[in-house]
């Protein structure tokens, strides 16, 4: 028994020796290696969990993952309409986020319909389709292919821009655009991207946006009693329309949710009267028009052209020294406009004209003859200050009226007029410029938002 208690209490001991021997006896090195590694292994967790601090809170990292989600991708697209890939379909949620250097007033995307050739640059052909009076369908479709607004994504789209011409067919034997095409060449085009993409089915049209720039807008034909009957498409009744024409009383071509713009005057030509013919303060011609002024105006089944106005003119004033009052083309009368005080603007076909533009553009104070018509940009440019307005039936006191504003407020006007701003908001660029006509319809589009089938989608959610 007492052998027993004796191994008993030295096992212990025995164990522990066992197990030294068993490992050489090296028990201060394995301490030493133990202690190195914790070090070691402290030290780089340390760095790790320090460095993936860093890389999580930085802005550029922030700033993305907050501003992009994937949007919905379309079940079936066609390719000839529109483009898109992957990294397109990443829309921001904060859409009030600009490019500074865009100048575009608020944030829009507009998406612009690829359609073939036939229904735009084919007509290009003749040059006269992106120079006359009826280019702002041309000019506006250039200004938004190079404009921060457009978008190659559909999806993000709040409205949809549809790239026809109609007002380039110099086919007729007088040589001026025929509308005889428009109609159906439009409901071609609505045709094809109706049944290839959803986009207009899904809104109807609202958010989709047209070109109208000739006498009687969106009723596509160029005589007031003709286009009255045939009224506006029933396919575009839901669209927006840019149009030229515009009246103060309700109209039947302009009863559509429209944007008043001014008709085409080429900022080249303007810039190039501005420096090529010398102004030097004077202007030595006292009142200017030149254009039609028929003698006999009853000449188109039985209508009377600028409902007789133009030719009133002429018998009152043509022999007035005052009155420097052409009857025939000149290709340099800008010249001719830079040179004089007061220009004649009465009505044509339609109640617009381009001498408006032309007139403010190269100083002269803007005489509009035109009972009711409606002015583009009236919020942007203010129009009371800048132009006379002289009643239809007071032709025949322009003499009067105009000396009477030569002995009051015409240094007041002109000073106002050669602002440049009211050049500027009347001329359509290449490249969309803030404040020019482009951004101002841009401008109008933005007040339209409620139609964007996009936007209201958004107030839903």
């Amino acid at each position: 028994m007492s052998e027993f208690k004796r191994i008993s209490k030295n096992r212990g001991f025995y164990v522990k020796m066992k197990l030294l021997n068993r490992h050489g006896g090296r028990q201060d090195n394995k301490s030493l290696y133990y202690k190195y590694f914790r070090w070691v292994l402290w030290i780089s967790l340390s760095l790790y969990f320090f460095s993936s601090y860093l890389i999580s809170t930085s802005p550029k990292t922030l700033s993305l993952s907050k501003t992009t989600v994937s949007a919905s991708k379309p079940t079936s697209v066609s390719r000839a309409l529109f483009e898109t890939n992957s990294k397109l379909l990443q829309k921001p949620i904060n859409r009030e986020i600009i490019n500074p250097s865009s100048d575009i007033p608020r944030d829009l995307k507009i998406y612009i319909y690829d359609l073939p050739s036939k229904y735009n640059s084919d007509w290009l052909s003749n040059e006269r389709c992106s120079n006359h009076l009826f280019a702002a369908e041309v000019a506006i479709h250039r200004a938004l292919m190079n404009s921060d607004v457009r978008t190659l994504n559909p999806w993000e789209a709040d409205f949809f821009f549809v790239p026809v011409y109609v007002s380039c067919n110099f086919s007729t034997v007088n040589g001026f655009p025929s509308l005889g095409h428009a109609r159906p060449l439009l409901a071609s085009a609505v045709q094809l991207i109706s049944s290839t993409v959803p986009f207009w089915n899904r809104s109807g049209g609202s958010d989709h946006v047209f070109v109208a720039s000739h006498d009687y807008g969106a009723c596509f034909h160029p005589m007031e009693e003709d286009a009255i009957a045939d009224g506006i498409p029933e396919f575009l009744k839901k669209s927006i329309i840019l149009q030229t024409f515009g009246v103060r009383f309700r109209h039947p071509c302009q009863d559509v949710e429209n944007v008043l713009i001014p008709p085409y005057v080429s900022p080249e030509k303007i810039q190039s009267t501005i420096q090529t013919a010398p102004n030097h303060g004077k202007r030595d011609i006292w009142v200017f028009f030149r254009g039609k002024m028929e003698i006999h105006p009853k000449n188109i089944s039985g209508r009377f052209y600028s409902k007789g106005v133009r030719t009133l003119i002429w018998q009152k004033f043509n022999r007035n020294k005052k009155f420097y009052l052409k009857r025939h083309r000149f290709q340099g009368y800008q010249s001719e406009i830079r040179r004089s005080v007061f220009c004649l603007c009465p009505l044509g076909w339609a109640p617009w004209s381009p001498r408006l533009v032309e007139s403010v553009a190269l100083g002269c104070v803007p005489v509009i003859i035109a009972d009711d018509i409606r002015l583009p940009f009236s919020e942007t440019i203010q129009w009371p200050k800048i132009s006379l307005t002289v009643a239809e039936k007071d032709v025949g006191k322009l003499a009067k009226i105009l000396e009477h504003v030569a002995a009051t407020n015409l240094t007041i006007i002109q000073r106002n007029l050669w602002d440049p701003a009211n050049r500027r908001a009347l001329l359509f660029k290449s490249n969309i410029q803030r404040g020019d006509a482009a951004w101002q319809v841009l401008g109008s589009l933005s007040k339209k938002l409620h139609l964007s089938y996009r936007q209201s989608r958004l107030l839903t959610q």
